[in-house]
């Protein structure tokens, strides 16, 4: 029961910039078989999904940036989680040794309760399975993210990523459309950060930082800004690119486009402006 893809690539072999750009939970390939798993129809747990958010990036693609996009669902594995960020109820007998409060309320490793759901899967998957998805799905993922950022750093001398999420409308009339987290500056330097909230804010969206996300593991495993290798997360409202339903792509889905090649323009410049600064001192 395996997707036949679990990511695509795009112009990884011959980096054109130093930014690559990742997009983990977009991922709507689900197994055969996974249905049967679960205790709820699988269009309950669609809300797991960043829905079409790799469609985000697709101009950031066509204009050659490096791009890596999950075809995995979240509700197989998620690509944002450590391995071991699990509790008891998934591996049998395994318990995660730094699980998460994220995975104590059930969105670990695996997913195994959703809000207004309940318990997600019929029987969780045993030490095996766990292991299997980590092997076939996970450390592949992350494999290819740590390389495409290894080939623009050595070609730039400074890399970046670009991880890119969806999140529901935030409560409130004022509340942010989009959320840039750094990890409070421990996964990018402030001039990336900078560069890509003024993107944001000058296209006049409601623009917060790493409130209410910070980022996630991702971000920590990647973002090495000593080592010259930032790691940036934009999530994206989905009432900006989605209809009504937050279902289906809407009619906002091409600004949003334009945005993100915006914010990879910007924050590419910064990095590399910073780089020509240095090497002059």
């Amino acid at each position: 029961m395996e997707p036949s893809v679990p990511f695509r690539m795009f112009n990884t072999a011959a980096p054109r910039s130093p930014v690559v750009i990742s997009v983990p939970h977009a991922g709507r390939d689900y197994p055969t078989g996974c249905a049967q798993l679960c205790r709820v129809p699988i269009t309950k747990l669609l809300r797991l999904e960043d829905r079409y958010a790799d469609l985000l990036v697709e101009s950031c693609i066509s204009a050659g940036y490096s791009t890596i996009i999950a075809q995995t669902p979240r509700l197989w594995i998620d690509l944002n989680r450590a391995e071991d960020d699990f509790v008891d109820r998934i591996g049998a007998q395994r318990l995660g040794t730094h699980a998460s409060t994220k995975a104590r309320s059930g969105l670990g490793l695996i997913p195994t309760r959703l809000s207004g759901v309940g318990d997600i899967w019929r029987t969780p998957p045993d030490a095996a399975e766990l292991d299997a998805r980590v092997c076939q799905y996970h450390r592949p993922y992350h494999a290819a993210i740590g390389m495409a950022l290894e080939a623009a750093r050595a070609r730039f001398g400074v890399a970046v990523l670009l991880d890119i999420h969806s999140m529901p409308p935030l409560l409130g009339q004022d509340s942010a459309q989009i959320v840039l987290g750094d990890r409070f500056g421990r996964a990018a330097a402030m001039a990336v950060t900078d560069a890509a909230r003024a993107v944001c804010t000058m296209a006049r969206y409601r623009t917060a930082l790493n409130t209410p996300y910070a980022g996630a593991y991702i971000l920590e495993r990647h973002g090495q800004p000593m080592a010259g290798v930032h790691a940036l997360q934009l999530e994206m409202c989905r009432s900006l690119y989605l209809d009504e339903t937050l279902n289906a792509p809407g009619t906002g889905l091409p600004e949003l486009q334009r945005l993100i090649l915006n914010v990879a323009a910007a924050v590419s410049e910064s990095v590399t402006d910073r780089q020509m600064s240095l090497a002059a001192e």
